[in-house]
């Protein structure tokens, strides 16, 4: 009886993992400039940091993290993150191989140039459009370097959504705080993690009940 318990609740945890909301902050990286690749995939960045987070999204070759510090021109990022992310050439893909619904969002910094953001379907920017937002500039030197003027920025989109494409001019927008499965950028609520625990525990105890009658 006990393993059939301990199996419905992996699976009951399995499925509302899959629901979370995920930000990714890119405050874990060691070098500015690095591959981002499959930090949050439970691997590595291209110069060795991790490993990261395994939220079962991966980013192609030109998708940089930029900690704050030497090097770096941006600052002031929103909900206490110390990084961004960039792109070295006009624009990249991140995957999320298992899907994600209900919305995508994020901050971004553009003093220069405009940008957008497509959500599709499939992997790599492939079957159906699901979403699309367009990037305006946003303006300089809020803080004290360039790029430190954040604007959240987000969408909700029917189906599942397995790439988003961020398009651009190349190393000219910064991202932060990218988050999938909300439309409203920044960290999940607080209250999340209370109201899942009390979920499966709830389910532990129903499935008691049915097991024992």
């Amino acid at each position: 009886m006990r393993k059939i318990i301990g199996l419905a609740i992996l699976l009951a945890v399995a499925a509302v993992a899959s629901q979370a909301t995920v930000v990714l902050t890119f405050s874990g990286f060691q070098q500015p400039y690095e591959t981002i690749l499959n930090y949050y995939n439970g691997g590595f960045g291209g110069s060795g940091s991790g490993p990261g987070p395994n939220y079962g999204v991966v980013f192609g070759a030109d998708a940089l993290a930029l900690p704050n510090g030497p090097g770096s021109n941006v600052c002031c990022e929103p909900g206490g993150s110390t990084g961004s992310m960039i792109f070295l050439t006009g624009a990249d893909v991140m995957n999320v191989a298992a899907g994600f619904t209900t919305g995508f969002s994020f901050y971004y910094a553009a003093p220069y140039y405009t940008g957008s953001v497509q959500v599709f379907s499939g992997p790599d920017g492939t079957g159906t459009q699901l979403a699309s937002l367009f990037l305006n500039t946003n303006g300089s030197y809020c803080g004290s370097l360039i790029y430190s003027c954040w604007t959240p920025i987000g969408v909700t989109f029917s189906g599942t959504a397995e790439s988003a494409v961020f398009a651009g001019t190349a190393n000219y927008i910064a991202f932060s705080n990218v988050t999938i499965g909300s439309a409203i950028a920044g960290t999940p609520e607080p209250g999340t993690l209370i109201m899942f625990g009390s979920g499966v525990l709830g389910l532990a105890g129903m499935i008691r009940r049915k097991l024992t009658l």
